[in-house]
């Protein structure tokens, strides 16, 4: 992996369930409006690889990090805690930390639903800037748009414009899902790979408009 490839990586750690996942698209979507590459677990499928070892390959090559941690406590009496998105990020912390001299220019940030909840299950975060986007898909590509406008000093795009160009994209990309024979359950199916080059593809279109 070259130098250029690791600053242009973006690992997500984040939550795959149903309820979550206009915010991942929305992500997604940023990430690769700014000319980002997103690194996420279920970007493949090697049954040879184990989980851990994905996420290990996945944040030594990436240079930033978007950890969601909305979804670490339990919902109801007697479930246990999802730790998996912790676990990840003091991954990531300890290589930002302790890794390699590449590894120490990484950059993290670090999402939640609801303000301070977090502190409640990990305490040691306490100092640790912690964005809330309160479960919608459009504030929280505010917040990302924001990071990684401060990350990267030579780029700039608005709010405003980048939320309408990911509308312009959902409904290019619909139209190409029923062109394509999707229909009825079929859109249930979320594929990360299918949008990641959905998105590649409607950017090598020039953006085209709805």
């Amino acid at each position: 992996m070259t130098k250029s490839d690791f600053d242009r990586s973006v690992f997500i750690n984040c939550p795959f369930d149903t309820e979550y996942e206009p915010i991942l698209k929305a992500l997604l979507f940023c990430v690769m409006r700014f000319g980002l590459k997103p690194r996420i677990a279920t970007e493949v499928s090697n049954a040879s690889e184990t989980r851990i070892a994905k996420i290990e390959r996945l944040i030594a090559q990436s240079k930033f990090s978007i950890h969601d941690l909305s979804r670490c406590q339990a919902l109801t009496v007697g479930e246990p805690y999802r730790m998996n998105m912790p676990f990840e990020l003091g991954m990531d912390f300890a290589a930002a930390r302790f890794g390699a001299d590449g590894l120490r220019s990484k950059q993290l940030l670090v999402l939640e639903e609801q303000p301070y909840r977090y502190q409640a299950s990990i305490s040691d975060l306490a100092g640790v800037d912690i964005v809330h986007h309160e479960g919608k898909p459009e504030l929280a590509m505010k917040k990302v748009r924001a990071w990684l406008v401060g990350q990267l000093a030579h780029e700039s795009l608005g709010f405003s414009k980048l939320l309408g160009e990911y509308e312009d994209f959902q409904d290019w990309y619909l139209k190409g899902l029923i062109a394509a024979g999707f229909q009825g359950e079929d859109f249930r199916d979320f594929s990360v790979p299918e949008l990641m080059t959905g998105v590649e593809e409607w950017l090598r279109a020039d953006r085209p408009r709805k």
